[in-house]
């Protein structure tokens, strides 16, 4: 443990050189990228982050294949499921082989500030791979429209179009492509930092309009660090300067070129506990809540009043809080907490969503 004294000294946990040249690497290429007048370079961000290709040969357990969500957009996302008999490398269970058994589903959305990474990204590619692996499920990564070209509320639409695309069990493969049946019944909605942001209020919208959904149903909302805030300045921003990632020039400019043109961080997709930011919390069809928080991340705070404003509305919330984590920890499989995360999660899947309330 460390004192409160040596957190003030320290904006980060130890770390690998190589894990710290990609955390430096990460943060000068948002800062390259991203210009003051709210463009970025969008052709740079590409070099920079070249797509990984699916693959229908499993690779650790999971094979993956790219699935057309909405052509009129177009909006595309990619689909994870595992092929061996899982649980193997979370620490034993079922034994069953996934390509017979229903899966879970869990729809997933990447970080990026809404304006970075997709879901072929390596990191992305690699994560939603080990969630599919350890919760024995089938993960859809949502390639949303990304900022300042495609602004709020498109992500949101985006995500709402996803859920609508599983409802319909037309659209799932078929058992001949090699992919397992999905049990949309028992659907997980998903994301980290900006993708956390998305899956809440699209839980919310879901929420507002579930009599609509024929048979999928929302267990749970798993939300990693999720990406909120508003116009003052919390402790945390204050003391975890120089923190990897996440820094307040970089989080402002994000959510300048999210937000309609002229609406502040009070907008009710930066400050969940907003009333618009709030609505649909109440509803019986919004998901008990696990919201992970990392000590060494500056969103911290945030991330903590979104879990008050879950709970005052009656809802389920567990928090696991890793204190030596920073933010997206839990991309790099060398933090030990980011094994224990994929635990929980296996754990909150196979449970079906239940067992909120409690702290890590």
């Amino acid at each position: 443990m460390h004192s409160d004294s040596d957190k003030t000294k320290r904006v980060a946990p130890p770390m690998t050189w190589p894990t710290r040249l990609f955390v430096l690497a990460v943060g000068c290429g948002a800062d390259a990228t991203s210009h003051f007048d709210g463009i970025i370079s969008r052709r740079l961000v590409d070099f920079l982050d070249p797509p990984v290709p699916p693959s229908a040969a499993p690779r650790e357990g999971v094979a993956t294949r790219d699935v057309v969500v909405d052509p009129a957009i177009p909006l595309r996302a990619r689909l994870f499921y595992p092929c061996r008999p899982t649980g193997g490398e979370a620490g034993g269970g079922g034994g069953e082989a996934g390509a017979t058994k229903p899966l879970p589903v869990v729809v997933f959305f990447h970080g990026g500030g809404f304006a970075f990474l997709s879901a072929a990204s390596r990191a992305y590619d690699a994560g939603c791979r080990r969630i599919a692996r350890y919760a024995g499920a089938a993960v859809l990564s949502v390639d949303y429209r990304r900022s300042p070209e495609h602004r709020y509320p498109t992500p949101y639409d985006d995500g709402l179009a996803a859920l609508r695309f599983l409802d319909d069990t037309k659209n799932h493969p078929l058992a001949d492509d090699g992919v397992p049946p999905l049990d949309v019944t028992r659907c997980f909605i998903a994301g980290d930092s900006a993708g956390a942001n998305i899956a809440h209020h699209v839980a919310r919208r879901y929420a507002l309009a579930s009599t609509t959904f024929a048979s999928l149903r929302l267990a749970g909302l798993i939300a990693i660090q999720p990406f909120f805030g508003g116009e003052e300045r919390t402790p945390a921003e204050l003391r975890l300067v120089g923190a990897p990632i996440v820094s307040v020039p970089r989080t402002d400019w994000l959510w300048r070129a999210f937000l309609p043109p002229g609406a502040d961080r009070t907008h009710e997709a930066a400050h969940a506990a907003s009333p618009a930011g709030a609505a649909g919390i109440d509803s019986p069809a919004f998901p008990p809540a696990t919201v992970v928080i990392g000590g060494y991340d500056p969103l911290q705070d945030w991330q903590r009043r979104y879990c008050e404003t879950l709970r005052g509305k009656g809802k389920a919330v567990r928090v696991l809080d890793y204190p030596d984590a920073i933010h997206a920890f839990y991309i790099f499989p060398e933090f030990a907490e980011a094994r224990d995360l994929m635990l929980r999660i296996k754990d909150i899947v196979a449970a079906g969503g239940s067992g909120g309330g409690g702290e890590h």
